[in-house]
C-alpha cells in the first residue's frame, strides 16, 4: 500500500495552480509586498490572500509584516521533498522502462529465428 504524505500532498496542491506558480516564479526574484504580487495577477486582494495562505502552509513561502505592509519571501527548501519524490518515481519508472526494453529486445530476437 502506497504511504500518504500530507506534507507532500499540501505542495503538490499548492503548486496545482498556476496563479501561485507564477507568484512562486516572481518570489524567486526576491521577498515582496503583497500588494505588488497582486497586481500581475488581476485577482481582488482577498483572492490573492487565499492563494498566498495556501502557499504558506505548504510552506512555499514565508510571510511578514512591517506596519501595514505584509512581504512574502520563498521558502526555497521547501520543493525538496516534491524533488526527492520525483525522482524516485523517475527512478522507478527508469528500472521498468529497462526490463521492457530488455523484454522487447529478447522477443524480437527470438522471432528473428
Amino acid at each position: 500500500m502506497a504511504k500518504h504524505d500530507p506534507d507532500l500532498s499540501l505542495l503538490f496542491h499548492a503548486l496545482a495552480d498556476p496563479t501561485r506558480r507564477s507568484i512562486l516564479t516572481r518570489l524567486a526574484a526576491g521577498p515582496a509586498p503583497v500588494s505588488d504580487l497582486a497586481e500581475p495577477t488581476g485577482l481582488r486582494l482577498p483572492t490573492v490572500m487565499r492563494h498566498l495562505s495556501v502557499m504558506e502552509e505548504a510552506g512555499l513561502i514565508s510571510t511578514s509584516k512591517d506596519g501595514r505592509i505584509r512581504t512574502c519571501a520563498i521558502v526555497p527548501q521547501a520543493l525538496d521533498p516534491a524533488r526527492s519524490w520525483l525522482e524516485e518515481q523517475r527512478a522507478i519508472w527508469e528500472s521498468r522502462l529497462d526490463r521492457f526494453d530488455a523484454f522487447v529486445m529478447r522477443v524480437m530476437k527470438e522471432q528473428e529465428k
